[in-house]
């Protein structure tokens, strides 16, 4: 099992870095690293998303450009492939930002977004753990965040930031719950002034946080290097009870990870040629994009 996911974030990886390399936009390479992961049933986003507690599907996703701050973002959705291309839709051809539910839907009729039946995204092992949860009774739900929330960040050849974040949310949630991802400053935010930054963990602890701002605004206004911001956004996380990792880069080209965690499923690439996979091991690493 360890080789398959190796296998997809080593595909993903190749999908953005193909397109950095070719003269790409960040914004066209995290996309289409997302979109990878989001039709493979391994992670937590797109199809293989977590159950909700009545048994369905809620996608999320979010896009941010570093260059403008423009960003789209999508929740609740059940019936679009690809998250993350609705998001960035919202971000191109709206005056919002953020849309959910029916009227996300809506919208992305008039888009002509690919749209597939709900099964499609269910899959047995996620309903597995939807079953094993709700045998535990009461309002149990999985606060462990286990199940793969996916995320982008990049650096382009015109120095411009970018970062991505899709997710099927938390097995057994409840009530329309919508977690960090699709939040601008929570699991996703991008400013070619500090940092690019995908999160993925404890959702209602990174929003009370705000994460991925935090992190930019320890950057940009407290003159902090990227490593010890994000290491200081975690560290507010934990104090609430929460845990999680976070993906960064910065316009001098540092593409890093920070994660509380045993492990989170983690790849990037460098134009200095450093290509790395991982799963688990220090929650620490870093390296010039």
């Amino acid at each position: 099992m360890q080789v398959e996911y190796e296998a997809a974030l080593q595909r993903a990886l190749d999908a953005g870095a193909d397109v950095l390399k070719q003269g790409g936009s960040a914004m066209d390479a995290i996309q289409a690293s997302i979109v990878l992961l989001e039709n493979d049933p391994h992670f937590n986003a797109g199809r293989g998303a977590a159950f909700t507690r009545d048994g369905a599907n809620e996608l999320d996703a979010a896009i941010m450009d570093g260059a403008t701050r423009a960003a789209g973002s999508v929740a609740g959705l059940t019936r679009i492939r690809n998250p993350v291309t609705l998001a960035r839709r919202v971000m191109t051809d709206s005056p919002h930002v953020l849309l959910s539910g029916a009227g996300a839907e809506a919208f992305a009729a008039t888009q002509g977004a690919e749209t597939v039946d709900p099964a499609w995204f269910a899959i047995p092992e996620r309903r597995r753990q939807l079953d094993e949860l709700l045998a535990r009774g009461g309002g149990a739900f999985d606060v462990d965040m286990k199940y793969g929330t996916v995320g982008a960040v990049a650096r382009d050849v015109h120095g411009h930031l970018a970062a991505a974040t899709s997710t099927g949310g938390v097995t057994g949630k409840r009530w329309g719950r919508i977690g960090d991802s699709p939040l601008i400053g929570a699991g996703t935010f991008a400013d070619d002034r500090a940092c690019a930054v995908s999160c993925t963990g404890s959702g209602e602890q990174f929003i009370r946080v705000g994460v991925a701002h935090e992190i930019a605004a320890r950057i940009r206004l407290a003159g902090e290097d990227a490593a010890t911001a994000a290491d200081a956004a975690l560290a507010e996380v934990r104090a609430l009870g929460g845990t999680g990792g976070v993906i960064v880069v910065t316009p001098a080209g540092e593409a890093l990870w920070r994660f509380t965690t045993p492990g989170m499923y983690r790849a990037r690439a460098t134009s200095a040629g450093l290509r790395e996979v991982a799963l688990y091991g220090e929650g620490e690493g870093g390296g010039e994009a």
